[in-house]
C-alpha cells in the first residue's frame, strides 16, 4: 500500500498535536464523578447552632405533613404524572396507600399511582434522615453589616457550634461559610471573618475541617479577588500546619460583569483558573444578578429570561471543566399568613392555598433548573425543602427509563469501540450519562440495584468513573 505522508513527518505532526490535545484535556477533564448536593441552604451566622440542619429537616417534615398529609394531595397540587387517576375520598386514598405499601417496587411501577407515591415517600424519608444536604453559615446577605465586635463574636461562636456539630454528627454532609465579598469597601471585613472563624475552628478541632467544607466568596467580578483568597488560604494552611490545597472555595455569579467583562469576553474560565484548582463550584445569585441587569424587584425571579441567559453563558464558559453549577433560590416561601392554634376554617383554607401556591412556584423553578442542566439550587427556608426534593425525585424517576436505555446502549457501543480506539472521548461522554445515575443515587431517588439496569455491575457503578469502567472492560 502506498502513502504520500512519510512516517517522520507524520510522527512529528502527531506529537505536536498530542501536546495540544493533552493540554485541552487538562483544562476540560469532563464532568466530575464526585457527589454534588442537590441544594445549598444558607442561614445567618448569628442563628447557626450545631443541630441547625437537623431541626430544619424536622420543620420541613411538619410543613409537608400539615399541607399534604398524603401522596394524593401532593400529586394534585403539583399535577404529578397520573394524578388524574387518583382517588379523592380519604377512605379510598387510605385503601390505595395500604395496597401500595404491601407491593414490591416492581409491582408498584405497574400502577398509575407509582410516581406520586414514590415521590412523596422518598421526600418523607429524606427529611427524616438527611433533610439538608448542604449548608452555608452566612456572614453576607443573611447576616448583614453589623459592628465589627458583633461579627467577630459571631464568627467565634459559629466556629464553636460547628465544632460541636462535627463531634456530635449533627451537621449536613456538605457545609461551609459565606464571607463578605472582596470589594474595596468590604474586603477587610471578609478577610477578618475568614481568619477568626477558621482559627477558632482549628483550635477546637485540632486543625480539622468537616468533610466537604468550602468557603464561598460572593460577588466576584475579577480574577484578582480569587487570587487574593488563594494567597490567604496558603497563609492559613502554613500557619496551621495544613496540607497545601486543603482549603477549598466556591464563587458566585451575581453581576453582569462576571458574564461579560469590559473587553466583551466571558471571564468565568479565567476566574476559575485563578483559584489554582481550589474552586469547586459556581453558584448563581438570582436577585443580585437580576438587579445588576436592571430588573425591578417585582420581576426578580428565577424564571426571568436574563437568568436563563446567565445560566447558558455560565454553562458554555465552564462546560467540561468539572466545576459544579448551582442555580439560585425562589423567594416565595411556603408559609401561611395566619399563625396560632385556634384558626378559623377560612384562615386554615387561606394558609393551605397560600402554601400550595408557593409549592407550585418553587417546584416549577426547581424543575426548570433541572431540565436546563442545573442540578443544584439554593433554599432559603426549611419550608422550601419538601418542594426541592419533590422536583428532584420527580425529575429523576420520570427520566429513569430513558436514561437506562441511553446509558445501556452507550455502554454496549463503547465496549466494542474501546477494543481498538482511544477511550478518552467515550469516557467523557459516558461520564455525563453515568452522572445521571450517580446524582439520582446520591439524593435517594434510586438505589444502586436500580442502576444495574444499565448493564453496569455494582463494582463499576461504585467506581463512579466511566473511564475506569471502559479501562476495565478493555482489559477483559
Amino acid at each position: 500500500m502506498n502513502f504520500s505522508i512519510n512516517e517522520t513527518d507524520k510522527e512529528s505532526l502527531l506529537n505536536e498535536l498530542k501536546t495540544a490535545n493533552v493540554e485541552f484535556q487538562k483544562k476540560y477533564p469532563g464532568d466530575k464523578p464526585d457527589r454534588q448536593p442537590v441544594h445549598t441552604v444558607y442561614g445567618g451566622a448569628n442563628l447557626f447552632k450545631s443541630d441547625t440542619t437537623v431541626k430544619m429537616g424536622e420543620v420541613a417534615l411538619r410543613n409537608l405533613q400539615t399541607y399534604a398529609p398524603d401522596f394524593v394531595t401532593l400529586a394534585n397540587v403539583l399535577k404529578l404524572d397520573g394524578y388524574q387517576h387518583l382517588p379523592t375520598l380519604e377512605k379510598d386514598i387510605a385503601k390505595l396507600t395500604k395496597k401500595l405499601d404491601a407491593m414490591t417496587e416492581a409491582e408498584r411501577k405497574e400502577e398509575n399511582a407509582w410516581l406520586a407515591y414514590s415521590v412523596y415517600n422518598k421526600i418523607v424519608k429524606k427529611l427524616k434522615t438527611e433533610g439538608v444536604e448542604d449548608f452555608r453559615i452566612d456572614f453576607e446577605d443573611g447576616f448583614g453589616n453589623r459592628p465589627d465586635d458583633e461579627e467577630d463574636a459571631t464568627a467565634v461562636n459559629a466556629a464553636n457550634e460547628l465544632a460541636i456539630g462535627m463531634k456530635n454528627g449533627t451537621i449536613s454532609p456538605f457545609i461551609g461559610i459565606r464571607i463578605k465579598p472582596f470589594t474595596e469597601d468590604l474586603k477587610a471585613r471578609g478577610v477578618r471573618t475568614l481568619d477568626i472563624f477558621l482559627t477558632a475552628l482549628f483550635e477546637k478541632t485540632g486543625g480539622k475541617l468537616p468533610d466537604n467544607f468550602v468557603v464561598m466568596l460572593p460577588k466576584v467580578t475579577i480574577p484578582e479577588q480569587v487570587i487574593t483568597l488563594v494567597r490567604l488560604f496558603e497563609i492559613i494552611e502554613k500557619k496551621n500546619n495544613l496540607a497545601p490545597g486543603y482549603l477549598k472555595m466556591e464563587t458566585m455569579v451575581e453581576a453582569t460583569q462576571i458574564v461579560m467583562d469590559d473587553e466583551g469576553r466571558n471571564p468565568l474560565f479565567r476566574i476559575i483558573q485563578a483559584s489554582e484548582g481550589r474552586c469547586i463550584a459556581a453558584h448563581f445569585g438570582t436577585y443580585d444578578y437580576t438587579a445588576s441587569a436592571g430588573i425591578t424587584a417585582k420581576y426578580q425571579t428565577m424564571a426571568h429570561s436574563v437568568c436563563d441567559f446567565a445560566h447558558h453563558m455560565t454553562k458554555v464558559a465552564l462546560g467540561g471543566t468539572g466545576i459544579f453549577l448551582s442555580d439560585g433560590a425562589t423567594n416565595v416561601i411556603p408559609i401561611g399568613p395566619h399563625r396560632g392554634d385556634n384558626l378559623t376554617f377560612e384562615q386554615l383554607k387561606e394558609n393551605r392555598d397560600s402554601v400550595h401556591h408557593a409549592w407550585q412556584v418553587g417546584y416549577g423553578h426547581t424543575m426548570h433548573s433541572l431540565i436546563n442542566g442545573m442540578y443544584q439550587g439554593w433554599d432559603l427556608n426549611p419550608a422550601h425543602l419538601p418542594m426541592r426534593y419533590a422536583a428532584t425525585y420527580n425529575f429523576f424517576l420520570s427520566s429513569y427509563s430513558d436514561a437506562v436505555f441511553r446509558l445501556k446502549t452507550f455502554v454496549e457501543r463503547a465496549a466494542i469501540s474501546t477494543l481498538t480506539g482511544d477511550i478518552f472521548d467515550d469516557a467523557a461522554t459516558g461520564q455525563g450519562l453515568l452522572n445521571f445515575f450517580l446524582k439520582a443515587m446520591n439524593c435517594g431517588a434510586i438505589t444502586e440495584e436500580e442502576a444495574l439496569a444499565t448493564g453496569l455491575t455494582l463494582d463499576e457503578i461504585r467506581s463512579r468513573s466511566f473511564f475506569r469502567i471502559l479501562e476495565g472492560r478493555r482489559k477483559k
